[in-house]
């Protein structure tokens, strides 16, 4: 097996044994932050900060940000994460010799930057990188958003909270409309409303759907870009959209909390 072998996912980059214990000293490590779900249930701890790992190693995958040494018996990659003093904290590798092993590495520990294994490294590798231009970050209020909202309806009425779930696609839809135009106000007058998230090698954004409150946001408008216009066809729960933001960045309080 081919330690430069980066295949998608990680449980095929690296053996790691009770993985919920190590993802628990993960969010120890790290700087504070929430990172369970307050909505739907999970059967793991810490769950956002699970996806995170996972869905971040496949983006360093992608751009091939594994280190090795040249004796192959390490690698480690750039987690994006810091800890409460703002040392960036990577994830430690070593050889697997397991005889019967599937992967070539296996699960050392996860270190500051200023750990002394990692002197095992002659340069350390950069964090995933998911945009060129930044401009795809902020809401272009002079471009015209068309929801689909039959769609929107029809393929997500699951996720909707009660009591807009039980109504009848025509009220329901009468509700969604004003949500969906308060929405773009309110973006109008602060950028910073609007979410990016990375989703199949592109950025869309998240806008708030406040049906019931004005304080309270209910659902997360996805929202996709092209050259002229804005077209948003789904809608996310807020647990859903939290665990999709976070790849990016702690997303601004404002509206979407986990």
């Amino acid at each position: 097996m081919d330690p430069y072998e980066l295949p998608e996912l990680l449980n095929q980059f690296a053996l790691i044994p009770h993985f919920d214990d190590k993802i628990a000293e993960l969010a120890n490590l790290a700087e504070p932050e929430d990172w369970n779900y307050h909505q739907a249930l999970s059967d793991r701890p810490n769950p956002i900060l699970f996806n995170y790992l996972r869905y971040t190693y496949t983006r360093i995958g992608q751009e091939k940000k594994v280190a090795v040494t040249k004796d192959e018996k390490w690698a480690c990659w750039n987690t994006g994460l810091v800890t409460s003093h703002q040392e960036p904290i990577y994830v430690l590798f070593e050889e697997n010799k397991f005889d019967d092993r599937q992967t070539y590495w296996h699960f050392n520990q996860f270190c500051r930057k200023g750990h002394y294994f990692l002197n095992k490294f002659s340069a350390l590798p950069e964090m995933a990188h998911y945009f060129d231009d930044p401009a795809q970050l902020v809401f272009d209020s002079r471009k015209e958003l068309r929801p689909n909202i039959q769609h929107i309806i029809a393929d997500n009425k699951e996720r909707f909270p009660e009591p807009y779930r039980s109504m009848n696609d025509y009220s329901l839809q009468t509700f969604l409309k004003g949500a969906i135009d308060n929405a773009i106000e309110r973006v109008k007058r602060n950028y910073k409303t609007a979410i990016p998230q990375y989703y199949k090698g592109s950025i869309q954004l998240l806008l708030p759907l406040c049906i019931g409150a004005a304080d309270k946001a209910d659902l997360a408008l996805v929202v996709d870009t092209y050259a002229d216009f804005y077209r948003a066809s789904t809608c996310l729960t807020l647990d859903m959209a939290y665990n999709n933001a976070r790849q990016l960045a702690r997303p601004d309080r404002d509206w979407l909390q986990p």
